[in-house]
C-alpha cells in the first residue's frame, strides 16, 4: 500500500475484516496496533476495522512503515494472530 505524505488526518489506509467462528466471548475479537505509529485503528462496523492516519506523515523522516495489526479473541487463554501491513509513504514536493 502507498499513502501520500500530505494525506489529511483520518485518511483510511486499510480496511480489514476479522472473524472468529467460536460463539459467545470466545468469538469476540479485539484488534490493536503495535508500536508508536502515526496511525490508529477504528472499528467501523461489525467485524470491520480500518487503519487511519493519526498524525502528519513526513517521508523525509520515515519513508516506509510496517504496521502490525494484532487480533485476539475473548477466550481464556486468548488466542491471537497478527498481520503486517507494509506502507510506503509517497513524496510530495515540499518546496
Amino acid at each position: 500500500n502507498e499513502i501520500s505524505e500530505d494525506a489529511p488526518l483520518g485518511t483510511v489506509v486499510a480496511l480489514m475484516h476479522v472473524q472468529d467462528r467460536d460463539s459467545g466471548a470466545n468469538g469476540e475479537v479485539r484488534c490493536s496496533l503495535d508500536g508508536d505509529l502515526p496511525f490508529h485503528l477504528e472499528k467501523s462496523f461489525d467485524d470491520y476495522y480500518r487503519v487511519v492516519t493519526a498524525r502528519e506523515l513526513d517521508r523525509e523522516q520515515v519513508s516506509e512503515y510496517n504496521v502490525t495489526v494484532r487480533a485476539a479473541d475473548g477466550g481464556w487463554p486468548a488466542l491471537q494472530s497478527s498481520a503486517v501491513l507494509a506502507l510506503r509513504v509517497l513524496d510530495v514536493n515540499d518546496n
